[in-house]
């Protein structure tokens, strides 16, 4: 009986502080997360602006997409297209990729310019929690930005379809997953690059707007664009998730079969996160040592 007591001693013993720090983690990951919200809710123009914007870009590019295919060169291209799905569910992946690209990656950028990023970084506050509690905020604003945006458009044109839903939000899951992986990393360059980050977004934006084809089929791409296409994760998302949610009309998906886009849009969410991550705390490693976190 005595022996019992003994060895389950140091059982208890280790597992004790486990839960103390855990609580703690899940405690300061609140507190980053209120900070965000009250950061986002205190520019009520900013948040009324985004809003709007939101629906000013989808008829942008909805107008500019009709534009271009002069009419009837999508649906000549894929037969009974309907192109205003095309642009809808094309617009999701690509908001939330501008979202996680301003709202993780250049945020870093914005708190060294306003001279807060270096007493974050020297305080014992996880770095990890820190970058997920942007995460969280972008997520439910432009969640919920993305189902007005498809409220919207199916109420102008009644032609909307959203089929496979369930299979649809888990490809969507993983692409967003893999995009945050993305904003991470961008998180961990611009601590290098310093003030070139914003040209380096703007670049990715409309490197996004190319290769993935989030407005326009990828049968219309030119070839050689395709083929750059097709080695990037991303555009495997987009087709997989608009090709789901429009019930897979004839030539969807474009870019793989669906089983071969599932295997590379849920590995892209699984191991993005952990790389950018990884990258992110490399960066701040570096940062640390050579003292640049508070230099403009």
């Amino acid at each position: 009986m005595d022996n019992s007591v003994l060895t389950s001693e140091p059982t208890s013993r280790t597992r004790e502080p486990a839960l103390p720090a855990l609580r703690a983690w899940v405690d300061m990951f609140g507190v980053m997360i209120r900070k965000e919200f009250v950061i986002k809710t205190r520019y009520p123009v900013e948040l009324v602006a985004g809003f709007a914007q939101t629906f000013v870009m989808i008829a942008i590019f909805t107008l500019a997409t009709l534009a271009f295919t002069s009419g009837d060169d999508a649906s000549t291209a894929v037969p009974g297209l309907n192109i205003y799905s095309v642009v809808i569910y094309g617009f999701i992946p690509f908001i939330f990729l501008t979202e996680t690209l301003w709202g993780i990656g250049f945020n870093i950028r914005r708190e060294q310019m306003q001279g807060t990023l270096e007493s974050v970084f020297l305080s014992p506050a996880s770095q990890a929690a820190n970058l997920i509690s942007r995460v969280v905020i972008m997520l439910a604003w432009t969640g919920l930005l993305s189902i007005l945006a498809v409220i919207l458009m199916r109420f102008l044109t009644r032609e909307i379809p959203y089929a496979n839903l369930p299979l649809a939000l888990f490809i969507l899951g993983m692409t967003l997953s893999g995009t945050f992986g993305v904003g991470f990393a961008f998180a961990a360059v611009t601590l290098y690059i310093k003030q070139t980050a914003e040209t380096l977004v703007n670049f990715f934006q409309f490197a996004f707007m190319i290769f993935c084809a989030p407005f326009i089929p990828f049968a219309i791409l030119p070839a050689w664009v395709l083929v750059v296409s097709k080695f990037i994760p991303l555009a495997y998302g987009v087709d997989a998730f608009r090709s789901t949610l429009m019930n897979y009309p004839p030539g969807f998906p474009e870019l793989a079969p669906l089983n071969v886009e599932l295997v590379i849009v849920t590995l892209f969410g699984l191991l993005a996160p952990p790389l950018g991550l990884w990258l992110y705390y490399r960066a701040e490693a570096h940062a640390r040592q050579t003292g640049s976190l508070g230099i403009y």
